[in-house]
């Protein structure tokens, strides 16, 4: 039977895991916003592609066709680096809990852990970041040659 020490401190342990938790939320709305630029990305690609086979291909869609491909490269390393963000913040959540209930003391690993989830997701943001400045930049391009 549980005391009531142990349940105290379970409760103590779910208080801790709530922010990384709500953290978990936030990645995941990121990775939805980048899961829909990739898909743009692709979709145009696709749409170039049959301009291409249907030989009204031209220099500037070729030149799309480049800035896609580099797009769509960071914007998947993006996705990578924060899915892997949220990993490591699970991470830390499960720490918590398995040090709560081994009496092991996981400081180190949490912390590590924690650190290594906001560097990915820094890193995963600043390419998502990266990547609106080139969709832009092309945007400013094609409307010259227009």
């Amino acid at each position: 039977m549980p005391t009531e020490t142990d349940v105290s401190s379970v409760a103590h342990v779910i208080q801790l895991a709530v922010a990384p938790v709500f953290l978990l939320t936030g990645v995941g709305t990121i990775l939805n916003v980048m899961a829909n630029r990739l898909s743009r990305i692709v979709d145009r690609y696709r749409v170039l592609e049959k301009i291409q086979s249907n030989g009204e291909f031209s220099d500037l869609h070729q030149d799309e066709m480049r800035v896609l491909a580099r797009r769509e490269r960071i914007i998947y390393r993006a996705i990578s680096l924060c899915t892997l963000s949220a990993l490591l913040v699970c991470g830390v959540v499960a720490s918590l809990f398995v040090g709560a209930a081994s009496g092991m003391q996981m400081t180190r690993l949490v912390s590590f852990l924690f650190i290594g989830a906001m560097l990915s997701l820094i890193i995963g943001l600043l390419a998502l970041l990266r990547e609106i400045y080139i969709a832009t930049g092309t945007m400013h391009r094609i409307g010259e040659h227009s």
